[in-house]
């Protein structure tokens, strides 16, 4: 290295990030988050798992093809096929890097079965395997944190002298703690011969809460790789967010003397744009990218903050590419006024999303005396869940609510065809939601149903999540509409829409399932 306080921005969040339950994303939203990554300035983009399914072959090759900055990384278990196809993958990236990963902790070396020799072959074979094929590879012993010591330096010395380049050391199941983070690093450093030859990366879940304290301990003891997710999005409870070690070494690089690459002025728009692909919210008060980060209630706060901002906020909204003026668009706002919006939002839009979006925007602006930054955002997203060809589509609905009782009257185009029902149940979006299943029959079980106001007031715009399972495929779907029950019914047949794709791909996603387990 030649800058031993640089520290490498690994990105996962198309890999461990999509095996979240329901986070499934389609061919082009992962073209389009790998691509947003790569303008992010991103240093490794873990683009999937190769061997998983046809379908996230075709995104890692894809996005081999596309990445103009990025190191593109394939994901392969142990074992020669996975290596082989993971490197079909990605071999015309034109930085590529192979990760192979296998379990050294006394759990997980009874899941292959293999003893402490046994295993040490099998990593030799496959690391040297890796190498013979690339010259980048990047080795993990899978729940490094419960692994005994003296075995793990043994595995890790072994992966160095086949070939590694980087060697990440998993919490894969976020059980460590900060000090417990920098000793392994600093142990590891100091005791494998060849140690100082490579880079050393850190991988952190957040089941105690502690995946960005871990990840930043990690590289204070030595650690120069943290591998990540946006919006901290992972399985269980997450990964360590990209955003919040970024942002942590920016603004507290007083202490933390390291620097990264990244382009933050791209975080907030890849926050938007993974929360709506993926049908994960994000929390109101989550660190850096939720709504309420840079907002002020207090009388206290807000006085302190126009006298002087630095008093209660120690970053800037723009740092992060967030719009500080919020200011209002009316209806008499034109299209240049729209495309100069969405810019300062971070969205880059063609000519066509812009005829579409306005057209949206006008319609609201109608209905509503002012439309904020926050409403700009819920109609592109909207625009982008629902493109007008999905095999279910929303043509009109009708609903009586009150104490006399609740029915619905809803008309759908399914594969091109008109349906039209009326429907009853205890309550306008029950009486909806039985109106759909009516037209289109299912067994999905919801599992989640969730409504937030975009901004305030009684004109706002609801955004509704929807979370539904069906013999174990999880699917979300996510609608805004200043008709809360509108927004409801588009969100549920969007996530039925999700469930289709996912029906016709029930052999590959049973496969990348039980691959998936065996993943870090």
């Amino acid at each position: 290295m030649t800058d031993q306080n640089r520290v490498y921005i690994f990105d996962t969040t198309l890999r461990d990030g999509e095996q979240s339950p329901g986070a499934t994303m389609s061919h082009a939203e992962k073209l389009e988050i790998a691509q947003m990554l790569d303008e992010m300035k991103v240093d490794i983009i873990e683009a999937g798992f190769p061997i998983a399914s046809e379908g996230d072959f075709a995104a890692v090759s894809d996005i081999a093809k596309q990445a103009q900055y990025s190191v593109i990384c394939g994901l392969a278990r142990a074992q020669i096929p996975d290596i082989d196809r993971c490197w079909e993958a990605i071999r015309h990236a034109k930085q590529p890097r192979i990760h192979t990963f296998i379990g050294t902790s006394p759990l997980h070396r009874a899941i292959p079965n293999l003893d402490q020799d046994q295993m040490a072959e099998r990593i030799e074979q496959t690391v040297t395997h890796a190498r013979n094929l690339c010259d980048n590879v990047q080795w993990s012993p899978m729940d490094a944190t419960r692994t005994e010591h003296d075995y793990l330096c043994r595995v890790v010395e072994i992966a160095i002298r086949c070939g590694a380049t980087t060697i990440n050391i998993p919490d894969t199941v976020g059980y460590t703690a900060p000090r417990e983070s920098a000793d392994l690093i600093r142990m590891l450093r100091e005791r494998v011969p060849g140690a100082d030859e490579v880079i050393f990366a850190t991988h952190c879940h957040n089941d105690l809460g502690m995946a960005t304290a871990n990840s930043l301990a990690a590289v204070e003891a030595g650690a120069r790789q943290i591998e990540c997710t946006i919006n901290g999005l992972g399985e269980r409870a997450g990964n360590t967010a990209l955003e919040e070690v970024v942002m942590a070494l920016r603004v507290r690089n007083d202490i933390m003397p390291y620097n990264t690459n990244i382009d933050t002025t791209k975080i907030m728009g890849l926050s938007r744009r993974v929360s709506q692909v993926s049908g994960f919210p994000v929390q109101f008060n989550k660190a850096i990218v939720g709504k309420n980060a840079f907002l002020h209630e207090s009388g206290i706060h807000q006085d302190g903050v126009l006298k002087n901002v630095e008093t209660f906020e120690i970053m800037k909204p723009a740092d992060i590419g967030l719009n500080a003026a919020n200011i209002a668009m009316g209806k008499h706002s034109g299209r240049a006024a729209l495309r100069s919006k969405l810019n300062e939002l971070g969205y880059e839009v063609g000519d066509n999303q812009l005829k579409d979006i306005f057209v949206r925007f006008k319609a609201l602006a109608d209905r509503k005396k002012e439309v904020y930054d926050d409403d700009i955002v819920a109609l592109v997203q909207d625009a982008a869940a629902n493109t007008g060809d999905d095999y279910l589509q929303v043509k009109h609905l009708r609903v009586v609510c009150g104490s006399d009782g609740q029915s619905a009257d809803l008309t759908m185009i399914v594969d091109g065809k008109e349906k039209t029902v009326h429907a009853t149940g205890d309550g306008p979006v029950d009486a909806c939601f039985n109106a759909v299943k009516d037209i289109f029959p299912h067994q999905a079980v919801l599992q989640l149903y969730q409504v937030h106001a975009v901004t305030e007031g009684t004109d706002a715009q609801a955004t509704v999540s929807v979370r539904m399972e069906e013999e174990g495929r999880i699917v979300t779907g996510q609608s805004a509409d200043t008709d809360t029950i509108l927004a409801s019914v588009k969100a549920y047949v969007g996530a039925l829409n999700r469930l289709i794709v996912r029906r016709a791909q029930t052999g590959k996603d049973s496969d990348a399932k039980q691959i998936s387990m065996y993943s870090h």
